[in-house]
C-alpha cells in the first residue's frame, strides 16, 4: 500500500518545478510581491482561503475540514539574500545580486507540496493555516506579521517550522526540545573623534585607534565572562572608517552581530557591550553613539510539541532517519518570536555535504522536497486527527 511519502514522491516533479520558479525569481526582504502572488495563486486554485499582505508581503492560507475548532500553523519563509549565486544550475537566479542561497525557495515549495495534498485528501479535522513569511533574513518578518494581528486574525494552538541544514545527512530529520537557536542582536556603534592631517596626530582624536581598541576589548566579553559550558558570540563584522592613508579619520562605524543562547546571557552581554564601548571611548577622548536595533530572542522549542513532531516524522521516514535530540546552532531565526506567543517546534532536514547556507555555491537538495512535504502533511493530519 502506498505511503504518504510515496504519494508526495510521485508528485515531486511539480514541487521541484515550483521551487525552481521561485529560485529563478528571488526577492529580498519585504519585497516578495512576485513570490507571494505565485504562491497565493496556487493556494487559491486548491481551495484555500488566502489572506495576502499580512505583515507587508506575508500570506496566511487557511483550509478547514470537519467540525473541530482546533487549528495549527505551518510556516515557511520566502525571502532571498542580497548576494550573487555562483552555480551552473539551469534554474539559477535571474536577478543580479539576489539569490536563494539559504533554501527558502525549498521551504516554500515543500509547504506547497503538503498544501496540495491536504486540499486533495482533507484527512484532518480542524483548520490548517499555512504561513508564508517575508523577511526572515533581516529578522523582521515574524514581528511584522504579529503586529498585523497574525494570532488574533488567524488563531492557532501551535505552530511548526522546518529548515534545511548543510552538513547534516541528507533527508534525515532532526528535533531538539528547549533552546535550539540563538538570539541575534544587530548593533551599530558610531565613534566620533577629531579628524586631521596624518602627520599631526597630536592635534586629533583618532577614531580608528579608538575603534580598534574597542574591537579588541569587545572580544573579552565572551572569553572572560561567559562560562565555557554556555555559548555566546560577539562579532564585529564591519569596521568602516577613513578614505586616505594621510588623513586621520574623524569617525568610525562598527557593526556588530551578537548571539546569545539564554535570556540571562543576552542581558549580561548587551550590558557589557554598552559599558565597554562608553569606557573605551572615554579613555580615547572620543564619543560614541550606540544604535541597538530590534531586540532578538532565543528560539525555544516546546518539549511536548517537539516530542510529537519526532514521533510523527518516524512514521513518515522511519526510525533510523529521525534524530532527537539533534544539534543546536548559534545561527538565529525570527521564528523565535512566534515561539514566544504559541507552543512551537522548529526542526531541521539534512541537506547533505553541500556548501553552507549563505555561501554562493550553496544548493538546496531537491531530494528533500517530497520528504519535507510528507512531513508537513503528516503533521497536520496527526495534530488534527
Amino acid at each position: 500500500m502506498p505511503t504518504l511519502l510515496d504519494d508526495l514522491t510521485t508528485t515531486s516533479a511539480d514541487i521541484r518545478a515550483w521551487r525552481h520558479h521561485i529560485h529563478r525569481h528571488p526577492e529580498l526582504a519585504f519585497q516578495e510581491a512576485g513570490t507571494a502572488a505565485f504562491i497565493a495563486g496556487l493556494l487559491r486554485d486548491w481551495g484555500y482561503d488566502v489572506a495576502e499582505g499580512v505583515g507587508g508581503t506575508g500570506i496566511v492560507a487557511s483550509l478547514s475540514s470537519g467540525s473541530s475548532g482546533r487549528a495549527i500553523g505551518l510556516r515557511a519563509d520566502m525571502d532571498a539574500l542580497p548576494m550573487d549565486e555562483d552555480t551552473d544550475a539551469a534554474h539559477r537566479s535571474l536577478v543580479p545580486g539576489v539569490s536563494h542561497m539559504c533554501g527558502h525557495d525549498g521551504h516554500s515549495a515543500m509547504l506547497l507540496g503538503a498544501a496540495r495534498h491536504l486540499a486533495r485528501t482533507r484527512r484532518f479535522d480542524g483548520t490548517v493555516r499555512l504561513i508564508f513569511q517575508p523577511a526572515e533574513e533581516v529578522m523582521g518578518g515574524a514581528r511584522a506579521m504579529m503586529r498585523d494581528g497574525l494570532f488574533d486574525r488567524f488563531p492557532m494552538q501551535a505552530m511548526f517550522g522546518l529548515h534545511n541544514m548543510p552538513g547534516l545527512p541528507q533527508g534525515k530529520l532532526f528535533f531538539t526540545s528547549g533552546p535550539v537557536m540563538a538570539a541575534v542582536d544587530n548593533w551599530e556603534i558610531v565613534i566620533t573623534g577629531k579628524g586631521g592631517h596624518g602627520s599631526m596626530p597630536e592635534a586629533t582624536r583618532d577614531a580608528v585607534v579608538a575603534g580598534a581598541a574597542l574591537v579588541m576589548a569587545l572580544q573579552t566579553i565572551v572569553s572572560r565572562n561567559i562560562a565555557a559550558k554556555e555559548q555566546a558570540v560577539v562579532t564585529v563584522g564591519a569596521f568602516l572608517a577613513g578614505d586616505a592613508g594621510n588623513v586621520i579619520a574623524h569617525s568610525a562605524t562598527l557593526r556588530l552581530s551578537i548571539r546569545t543562547t539564554t535570556p540571562e546571557a543576552r542581558v549580561f552581554v548587551l550590558d557589557r557591550i554598552r559599558a565597554i564601548a562608553r569606557a573605551q571611548c572615554e579613555s580615547y577622548e572620543v564619543s560614541c553613539a550606540i544604535s541597538e536595533g530590534e531586540p532578538g530572542a532565543v528560539l525555544v522549542n516546546d518539549p511536548a510539541e517537539t516530542a510529537s513532531c519526532a514521533e510523527i516524522a518516524r512514521r513518515v521516514v522511519g526510525e533510523d532517519n529521525v534524530i532527537t535530540p539533534g544539534p543546536t546552532f548559534m545561527g538565529s531565526e525570527d521564528f523565535a518570536f512566534f515561539a514566544e506567543a504559541v507552543p512551537c517546534s522548529y526542526g531541521f532536514i539534512g541537506n547533505g555535504d553541500t556548501p553552507m547556507v549563505h555561501h554562493p555555491r550553496y544548493a538546496f537538495d531537491d531530494r528533500n522536497l517530497p520528504i519535507g512535504a510528507a512531513y508537513w502533511a503528516a503533521l497536520a493530519e496527526a495534530h488534527l486527527g
